[in-house]
């Protein structure tokens, strides 16, 4: 890729003056000419490849330029002063904040490798961009990881899968979580991937028309409600299936991967709209209907979600979403840094938006242990989520397994903190009892009733956990 082939894949959704950009491509092209990569490119080739899929991701011009320059603090004599001084305060601290990154360990599995996961999780905490910009780093690294020792690859691999793919998902950033999670299935299992592989696409050929002949006839009906939309059909990547297949302990023939399709729209009212002429065309499956516009996912994907019986006998999953939120499922967190670019209908809620995330960040900083942190950061990073009714209708989203505990803090720290006991769908249960989708929680409340110092072990999530410590800590039952 040349310099004018980024450039104007840049102006394709930006009007931003470049100069910036181009100073940042000559000044990493130099900085780097005397490196080689493991495949014998030259190093800026890696450079590129970080800017390229950071311009695929419509990120603003400040970081496609601090991905030209990621390595440029870490690799090259070029001081911090001096890196300061030619690109200024933002993309020094994006630089900063991926070099520190570097400088981390994944690989052990201890005390050391929990306390680098948290110290990169606080070093980024301020500036979201940098795990961005991290995240396009590691997938360029995972798609030319052939070149690497095998004891590598398995290292590389294993922090990929286990860290990096569960942060772009928390981020949002589905396609290169996707991505993400193949890579490291292909180096990590290689004759599985390559099995699975050969049937996906075996099977992907005797569906493919399958899936046309109802893509048609949906388009079809579709086209009669006068509702603008369009349909795209939808594949699963590798490493899902072959973690269903783990999950359920049944071979690939077993597995009912439903094939699927996406209908993305202009408005939230036609995707109910839409949702009611797939219903009355296509009989749904009981029980497969998820709201997630009315109660998005954590990490700010919206969609309606149900499967439907096709005329050949097929259980077939739709997706429908407005083209706003399709453009979130695809970039996540990235798709709101448009805002920065002062575009007509840009996102004037990213505070808002991010906000989750700042407080989780802020959660994680108190927790004093770095086990304790890991484990947390792994807790929140699973997306499954489950959905619990307050006694007014109201929902809240929690992490699997979570408890009455964890539900009450999420209603308000007080409620949290005077909670005796819950009830559960009416029933009494205890504390430390796995809430299920949908259930209706109550919780009990008493007066003067405080937070207990085993409460730590048995919330799950780090809200929770945060509320509880500061509690003791300001009561004298904790010290760290």
């Amino acid at each position: 890729m040349e310099l004018d082939d980024l450039l104007k894949k840049f102006h394709e959704y930006s009007t931003q003056d470049t100069t910036v950009l181009e100073y940042a491509w000559n000044y990493s092209k130099e900085a780097h000419s005397d490196q080689k990569r493991a495949s014998g490119e030259i190093y800026f080739v890696h450079c590129v490849a970080v800017a390229d899929i950071l311009v695929d991701y419509k990120m603003d011009q400040e970081t496609i330029a601090a991905g030209l320059l990621h390595d440029v603090l870490e690799d090259t004599k070029i001081t911090h002063d001096t890196f300061r001084k030619e690109f200024g305060e933002e993309i020094y601290e994006l630089v900063a904040g991926v070099t520190k990154i570097e400088t981390l360990k994944f690989s052990s599995r201890d005390e050391a490798q929990a306390e680098n996961w948290r110290k990169m999780i606080l070093a980024t905490a301020k500036d979201i961009r940098v795990i961005v910009i991290k995240l396009a780093d590691r997938l360029h690294n995972m798609r030319t990881l052939k070149f690497l020792t095998r004891e590598k690859q398995l290292e590389i691999g294993h922090e990929t899968i286990s860290l990096y793919a569960p942060l772009a998902q928390r981020l949002g950033i589905f396609q290169l979580k996707s991505e993400l999670e193949d890579l490291s299935f292909k180096f990590l299992f290689p004759d599985e991937y390559q099995s699975l592989l050969a049937k996906v696409q075996l099977r992907y050929v005797m569906r493919e028309k399958l899936l046309e002949n109802f893509k048609t006839g949906l388009e079809k009906h579709l086209a009669g409600t006068q509702v603008p939309c369009r349909v795209l059909s939808r594949a699963k990547n590798l490493y899902s299936i072959y973690r269903k297949m783990l999950r359920q302990e049944k071979p690939f023939e077993e597995i009912q991967d439903a094939l699927g399709v996406r209908i993305i729209t202009d408005s939230v009212i036609n995707c109910y709209a839409l949702l009611g002429t797939v219903h009355s065309v296509f009989k749904p499956v009981a029980g497969s209907f998820t709201d997630y516009i009315a109660v998005p996912k954590m990490n700010l994907y919206q969609s309606l979600h149900t499967s439907v019986m096709a005329d050949s006998g097929e259980v077939i999953e739709i997706q429908i979403r407005t083209e706003d939120m399709h453009r979130t499922s695809e970039y996540g967190i990235a798709a709101h840094w448009r805002y920065k670019m002062g575009e007509k209908g840009a996102d004037k809620h990213l505070d808002e938006k991010l906000n989750w995330l700042r407080q989780w960040m802020e959660w994680l900083q108190d927790l004093s242990s770095p086990r304790e942190f890991i484990e947390s950061f792994k807790t929140d990073l699973e997306l499954d989520q489950i959905f619990i009714f307050t006694p007014k209708g109201d929902v809240k989203s929690l992490p699997v397994d979570a408890t009455p505990l964890d539900f009450a803090y999420t209603i308000h720290t007080d409620i949290g903190n005077s909670c005796i006991g819950a009830k559960v769908n009416n029933k009494m249960v205890r504390i430390d009892h796995a809430l299920k989708s949908g259930d209706m929680c109550e919780i009990i409340t008493r007066k003067n009733s405080a937070p207990k110092k085993d409460w730590l072990t048995t919330v799950k999530t780090a809200g929770a956990r945060s509320h509880i410590r500061k509690y003791l800590r300001e009561h004298g039952q904790l010290q760290d």
